[in-house]
């Protein structure tokens, strides 16, 4: 059969193409589809990701960096984003589907957050909306992304974030990507002008060091320089046992790490730990006790502390998971301890049987923004009330198992007033219905020598952006009575 002639002035079809499979993108989707769909964090969600890409051989190390930054970039920059979509579209941001938004937030991210070339960000995008969208929804992600080139960031900003002047907060949350109430809270917790704050929500939206702690007694900072490599590692810049990993690099290939000999841990945890174990005290310093113990870092250092002294550690856990946890960190350790399941609010053992207690309490996490930035999304200001009674209840009840003249460090991931300042002053004045505590709070400020802007004390509230460490709270507290 002949073939037909086509008619003038008719279009010929172009041939379908298959979209193009990026494994990068394709990875960091997934990533976020599990950080919105069951409330994943990033940083346990991410490491299996990447872990089963690195199976092909053609998935190299500079792939995984993409992705990485994809991930934790778009989730930091996501209220900014959120902002810029909604003024591209004809619809409130509600109103499209959640696997859509996280597509044109990843484009977003490689058209105002990196070094993406426009057009191969934007092609990118709408490739990786076709593999996992469908062509429909393709072309509307194309449409929108090209309105979004447009303009570079400092512009969106200029069009989406109202005048400082007008209202600052709301000034603040879009161009820094944070809520509203998570500025209003730090900006009350923090004091100060609009440098402090602004320099505060910049240091959330940087990628954290990653930071080695080399456990006393157990592995030495030179161990891991010489592990690491010297042009890869960097000494801490306040515990001496800290080294930080200029590039990166990948902890677990450590033996140090593999054998819980040293561990991941941030500067500030490190601080809290040392902070308590070098608090001055007469008489016994026997038996020390990490209250709320999982998942393990603090609890791996103070054993480590305590065996050098010979004295016993207990750490205890609520969740059998995270004591999971916990006694893996412990794992080796060179003095007595033991590793319980057991609820700090409902003790385990009796008053006034230890000489040193921390509590790091559980808390809305607003201080480590930095490696969870998908938690400023999460947590509401009512979450606050639910912590409350938990945080109070812990604090009493160290205070009861702590001797007379002992100790005990109440920590926090979280600068939160209502989280930190208030708790302790309500324990120690008996608001709330309970009966006041005798004790007194000690300056735990020279216990952190040579960290500077610390306050006025006594208690002390760590800052990313002053210290380059997660805003750990310490309050150090004697038992008189």
């Amino acid at each position: 059969m002949s073939e037909q002639p086509r008619r003038s002035g008719q279009k010929q079809a172009k041939p379908y193409r298959r979209p193009k499979k990026d494994p990068v993108r394709i990875l960091a989707f997934e990533a976020l589809r599990a950080v919105d769909e069951r409330d994943a964090y990033a940083n346990l969600v991410l490491p299996p990701l990447l872990r089963k890409a690195r199976q092909n051989e053609n998935f190299q190390a500079r792939d995984a960096a993409l992705a990485t930054e994809l991930v934790y970039g778009t989730l930091r920059r996501q209220g900014t984003y959120d902002a810029i979509i909604a003024a591209c579209i004809d619809r409130p941001l509600r109103e499209v589907d959640p696997p859509v938004l996280d597509v044109l937030s990843l484009g977003a991210h490689q058209l105002l957050g990196t070094r993406i070339p426009t057009h191969a960000a934007v092609s990118a995008s709408v490739e990786l909306a076709r593999v996992v969208l469908g062509d429909g929804r393709a072309k509307f992600v194309n449409a929108v992304l090209r309105k979004i080139a447009a303009h570079d960031l400092d512009g969106w900003l200029e069009q989406v974030a109202p005048p400082y002047e007008k209202d600052a907060e709301d000034h603040l949350a879009v161009v820094h990507s944070h809520p509203r109430w998570v500025v209003s809270a730090l900006w009350d917790s923090l004091g100060g002008g609009r440098a402090g704050i602004e320099d505060l929500l910049e240091a959330d939206n940087e990628r954290p060091e990653v930071t080695l702690v080399a456990r006393p007694g157990r592995a030495t900072t030179e161990e891991l320089f010489d592990a690491v490599g010297e042009e890869s590692a960097l000494p801490g810049r306040w515990s001496p046992y800290a080294v930080r990993l200029a590039e990166g690099g990948e902890p677990g290939a450590l033996e140090a790490v593999r054998e819980s000999r040293a561990g991941v841990q941030d500067e500030g945890s490190q601080l809290v730990a040392i902070a308590l174990a070098n608090a001055p005290l007469e008489g016994r310093d026997e038996r020390w006790l990490d209250g709320c113990a999982g998942p393990g870092g603090k609890a791996a250092l103070l054993g480590a502390l305590a065996a050098e002294r010979g004295a016993f550690l207990l750490a205890s856990e609520k969740q059998p998971h995270r004591a999971r946890l916990v006694e893996r960190a412990l794992a080796g350790n060179p003095g007595p301890y033991q590793v319980i399941t057991a609820d700090g609010t409902r003790p385990a053992w009796q008053p006034g049987s230890f000489d040193r207690i921390l509590m790091d309490v559980p808390c809305s996490g607003l201080g480590a923004l930095r490696r969870r930035p998908e938690a400023r999304w999460r947590r509401r200001p009512e979450d606050l009330e639910g912590f409350a009674p938990l945080q109070r209840s812990l604090l009493r009840e160290a205070l009861s198992a702590v001797r007379v003249g002992g100790v005990v460090g109440y920590a926090t991931c979280s600068p939160h007033l209502a989280e930190t300042r208030v708790v302790v002053d309500d324990v120690l004045r008996g608001r709330g219905g309970a009966a006041p505590v005798a004790a007194e709070l000690i300056d735990a400020r020279p216990l952190m020598p040579g960290v500077p802007a610390l306050g006025d004390g006594p208690d002390v509230q760590l800052w990313p952006h002053l210290h380059g460490t997660d805003a750990m709270y310490l309050a150090l507290l004697r038992r008189t009575a």
